[in-house]
């Protein structure tokens, strides 16, 4: 869980040229982070390496884009995902993430693997800010809290049959 509650309101950005990455364990605890990703969360390294990636979550990311990611992984799968972070001070700064299975020569997975870039901003803003709000209001208008997350869930999958296309196909989409 999260260290830390505020939120500032102030938006972070890194260069063009830089890729954040991390990886996990099979629970999503860091394993490793780079100094991109150190310095634009504003935690050390020592106090990411063990956490919860969720460490970084920010309380405008809606949860039910976590469950696609950890869904998608459980299958094999990679994803791709714009993610808004919070960093320690509570600032925060968005990504274009693509998170992939690490495996052992077996093929089993044993680890994930985060690298994160500079996303497309006009896409945030007009795309994906107004689609997050709505799936945040759905998971907001329910008590319960998986309750929620499973309805703006099935909002998120109802979106993709609309528009006949997986998330990733989506997310590419926008950048049409």
């Amino acid at each position: 869980m999260s260290t830390h509650s505020s939120v500032t309101n102030v938006e972070r950005f890194f260069e063009d040229r830089e890729i954040i990455v991390s990886k996990t364990d099979l629970k999503g605890r860091i394993t490793y982070a780079n100094d991109v990703f150190v310095n634009i969360s504003g935690f050390s390294e020592a106090e990411l390496i063990g956490q919860p990636h969720s460490i970084i979550r920010h309380p405008q990311m809606p949860r039910c884009v976590f469950k696609l990611l950890w869904d998608t992984l459980a299958g094999g799968e990679e994803i791709f995902a714009y993610v808004i972070n919070r960093c320690k001070n509570g600032d925060h700064y968005w990504v274009y993430a693509n998170v992939t299975a690490s495996r052992d020569h077996n093929g089993s997975i044993i680890s994930y693997h985060s690298n994160r870039t500079v996303p497309d901003y006009k896409i945030v803003q007009q795309l994906v800010i107004p689609l997050y709000k709505t799936l945040l209001a759905e998971e907001k208008r329910h008590n319960n809290a998986k309750t929620g997350m499973n309805a703006s869930f099935q909002m998120l999958v109802d979106v993709l049959k609309e528009n006949n296309m997986d998330y990733d196909e989506f997310l590419f989409s926008l950048a049409s």
